[in-house]
């Protein structure tokens, strides 16, 4: 293999002063937390939303009445506030939501009073934190009392249905310990248009997030044992044996040793054995009945079946920023490649669990993350047409306690050399590869500054997914990346490398 490695020394010296800040900040305990009263969300991304509120710094909002479309949207009174805390050995968060006198598309939909909080709490030696005292109270849907419940699915007709206190937990138990909590008093999402909204609507009323984390303590040295007691160096002439008989236990007869084992003849002992390894991900055919329909350009929607979404991309996490969107769908439900491509670094990470990259014929990469299984086409360098089936929804890595759901990615050839933070917004694309239409990956911003031209950056003959051939003098050893919580890789970040692990 041949490969030419070309990196700027101001580069360096810039990438190593950025990435040690951020590996300094990570070194202390943090927090976050944010709360809305509402918040609606268009199928092409706007959003409207009521006494939005985050921390840090801690703060607070209120509104006395808010209202959205000709009568899809009213409320009362609706109070939010965030506050967090963060001192040497731990960090605290807290957010809360209170809206009243909730209606939806006229009546078809009321609600007295949500309201919604969550807690979160790290140290070096814990965290933890708290969403049980969130409420939904006297919710009627078509004239009928509903019943709220954790998680609950509720059906609106035929143009929609609801989720009564959504909730779900991200834990982390690595280099940092942490905790992230969010709940949805009421989610709404619209699969047919009604209410003068589009099909693909969603309104979430009440919501509250709580986050927080720590470095993990260090363990306390271990006691140094006390030395052994030596022998007298001079002991001195040994008394001299007195004639006669001696006290005590006299010999007996010298005992038979002719049947007595020899230290060769004990019992062998057992070989050692290795740790067991992780038990290989499952594989499941696929299902021979998916058919789903391929844009003109041919993207296709990468869940098979009823699925929901927002967009998450850039939201705020306890240590990073959300590099994808996560769509929601039940347990098992096919995963699907979005375009006729390769597939590459199929397996399991800490983070994302069952997951693997797709890269299309124009060199733009996918990730898809928190998968129950694999099918029997998901193998690295296997080559896949859209809409095959490579996996299956899940709720693996760090995704264990989250209601099933796929984290997916963008990463457009012309940001790859940004390494994992390459990424756009999943989310308009998603929505218009559900309409059967197309967008360009170029709508993405570089930032300042152009976008650093071949030749100036780590090049290497094989792809951006290979790191063969450098060694620990590369530019690897020089930085450090910090442990994140919920997302992002955890080893040194090269540009020209492979994306990161997300989540």
């Amino acid at each position: 293999m041949v490969s030419l490695r070309v990196v700027p020394a101001a580069f360096v010296a810039l990438t190593v002063l950025v990435l040690g800040a951020s590996a300094g900040a990570q070194s202390a305990p943090s927090s976050s937390a944010q709360a809305f009263g509402v918040l609606v969300v268009l199928p092409d991304g706007t959003t409207a939303s009521a006494a939005a509120v985050s921390a840090p710094p801690s703060g607070s909002a209120s509104d006395g009445g808010w209202s959205y479309g000709d009568g899809a949207v009213v409320t009362g009174s609706t109070s939010t506030s965030a506050r967090t805390t963060a001192g040497d050995s731990r960090s605290s968060a807290g957010s809360r939501a209170s809206v009243r006198s909730v209606s939806l598309f006229g009546g078809d939909v009321t609600v007295d009073a949500v309201s919604v909080k969550g807690s979160a709490r790290a140290s070096g030696t814990g965290a933890g934190g708290d969403l049980s005292s969130s409420s939904v109270s006297n919710l009627v849907v078509l004239g009928k009392a509903v019943q709220a419940g954790r998680n609950a699915r509720v059906p609106l007709g035929d143009w929609g249905y609801a989720i009564t206190l959504e909730q779900a937990v991200v834990e982390n138990n690595g280099a940092r310990l942490g905790y992230r909590g969010f709940v949805t008093g009421l989610h709404v999402v619209l699969t047919a248009g009604h209410g003068g909204l589009p099909a693909g609507t969603e309104i979430r009323v009440g919501y509250a997030e709580a986050a927080a984390s720590a470095p993990k303590a260090k363990p306390p040295p271990k006691p140094i044992p006390p030395p052994e007691p030596q022998p007298d160096p001079d002991p001195g002439p040994k008394p001299e044996p007195q004639p006669g008989p001696q006290p005590g236990p006299q010999p007996g007869p010298k005992p038979n040793n002719a049947n007595k084992p020899k230290p060769d003849d004990g019992p062998a002992k057992e070989p050692f054995l290795p740790s067991t390894p992780q038990a290989p991900p499952t594989v499941r055919t696929p299902p021979p009945d998916v058919e789903p329909k391929l844009t003109k350009a041919g993207y296709v929607f990468p869940i098979y079946g009823p699925a929901t979404t927002t967009d998450s991309f850039g939201a705020p996490r306890t240590t990073t920023w959300h590099h994808g969107v996560d769509i929601f769908a039940r347990l098992g439900a096919p995963v699907l490649a979005v375009a006729d491509g390769t597939l590459f670094n199929v397996g399991w990470n800490d983070v994302g669990g069952n997951r693997l990259w797709v890269r299309d014929g124009a060199g733009n990469e996918f990730y898809y993350a928190h998968l129950s299984a694999y099918s029997s086409l998901a193998r690295d360098g296997a080559e896949v047409k859209a809409g095959d089936v490579i996996g299956f929804v899940g709720t693996s890595g760090d995704a264990v306690g989250t209601p099933p759901h796929l984290h997916f990615e963008i990463h457009p050839r012309e940001l790859l050399w940004m390494g994992y933070d390459g990424a756009i917004d999943p989310y308009p694309y998603l929505i218009a590869w559900l309409r059967l239409d197309d967008l360009e990956f170029g709508s993405w911003s570089p930032g300042p500054g152009p976008a650093p031209k071949a030749g100036v950056v780590l090049l290497q003959a094989e792809d951006i997914s290979s790191l063969a051939g450098l060694g620990d003098d590369t530019l690897a050893s020089y930085l450090v990346v910090p442990t994140l919580l919920g997302e992002g890789r955890q080893e040194p970040v090269i540009v020209g490398a492979e994306p990161g692990f997300g989540a």
